[in-house]
């Protein structure tokens, strides 16, 4: 892994390099120009134009070199390089450097003077011309390539948080799915067990009407009649009283939201005919039946009923604000 490291630090120090001693022999070719024009020429020939890195260097070459051959008197066989020059610095808007190359285009070709070996060499610059044209079209395909790639990757990256998300957000579904079925489900028992309470009461409301026409039928025409259905009804109210107390109360809490349980958490000191005048009055039961359930007159069962709906108010109220609907 370091060795690697290595390697990749050494290409990039040697490519800065080489990038950076290009400038220097084309500022040097420049200096040369016209105490040495041969030896400005011959710097231009050393430079390998297929390794420049990009095409203001390479037209600062090719104008360089055109006018290296318009100094030393050569002509040259095409005008490929001068008008890499002409194109560059036409595109560009470099006004300066755009005439200068005209200019040398026409100087040289006016000029007469061919030379083997300096032909031969123009040729060879065209051909490494050539090797930089083909590298910065590959380099072209590459880098657009790799856009794509880029692209291409970043859509896929979205299109799989987005599939996750939405796998996410299915599965939020689900659970909230699960979870309404699961309340359902409990909504339904809570139903049948009222359904369950109400038919009992409702048999048992029924025994009870039964059980006082039979005791009425019986005794009808007789003269223990209303001592009978007396003796019958208070019988069925010390029953109510005692015995269904029990089964009152869990009904109210069924039918009306565990209300007394929620009396007894809040209001813990509530004293027990308190409470059972609550369990009468969250039963519906008017005012004389729940004196007669007391032993209580009416009037008694009034002013105890004001007292506790005061209490309540201040205890229970605000966590439970159904409380008041008893009354």
């Amino acid at each position: 892994m370091r060795g690697l490291l290595y390697i990749v630090i050494l290409f990039v120090i040697t490519g800065c390099s080489y990038s950076s001693s290009q400038p220097m022999a084309l500022d040097e070719a420049q200096r040369l120009m016209h105490s040495d024009p041969t030896a400005a020429l011959s710097r231009l020939n050393g430079v390998d134009v297929s390794e420049f890195q990009d095409s203001a260097t390479m037209a600062r070459w090719a104008l360089l070199y055109s006018e290296a051959l318009v100094v030393n008197k050569l002509s040259a066989p095409t005008d490929t390089i001068v008008d890499i020059a002409i194109d560059y610095y036409g595109q560009h808007n470099l006004t300066d450097e755009f005439q200068k190359a005209s200019r040398l285009k026409a100087l040289i070709r006016s000029s007469d003077d061919a030379d083997a070996l300096a032909t031969a060499l123009y040729l060879q610059k065209e051909k490494e011309f050539l090797l930089y044209k083909e590298r910065a079209k590959r380099e072209l395909y590459m880098f657009v390539g790799l856009v794509l790639l880029i692209i291409a990757a970043g859509i896929i990256i979205w299109m799989r948080q987005r599939i996750r998300l939405q796998s996410l957000q299915n599965e939020a579904l689900i659970a909230e799915a699960s979870g309404l079925k699961s309340q359902i489900d409990v909504s339904r028992g809570d139903v049948g067990r009222l359904e369950m309470k109400l038919h009992g009461l409702l048999e048992n409301r029924f025994a009870l009407i039964d059980s006082l026409c039979q005791t009425y039928y019986e005794s009808h025409g007789t003269k223990t009649e209303r001592k009978a259905i007396i003796d019958k009804v208070k019988s069925k109210i010390e029953s109510v009283r005692t015995d269904s107390f029990s089964e009152m109360e869990s009904a109210v809490n069924d039918c009306r939201d565990n209300l007394l349980v929620k009396v007894k958490d809040n209001y813990p000191d509530i004293k027990t005919e308190e409470y059972r005048l609550l369990v009468y009055l969250a039963s519906g039961l008017s005012t004389r039946t729940i004196s007669l359930l007391l032993g209580e007159s009416v009037d008694v069962v009034y002013k105890r009923k004001s007292r506790l709906k005061s209490r309540l108010k201040e205890s229970v109220e605000a966590v439970c604000p159904d409380i008041m609907s008893v009354f």
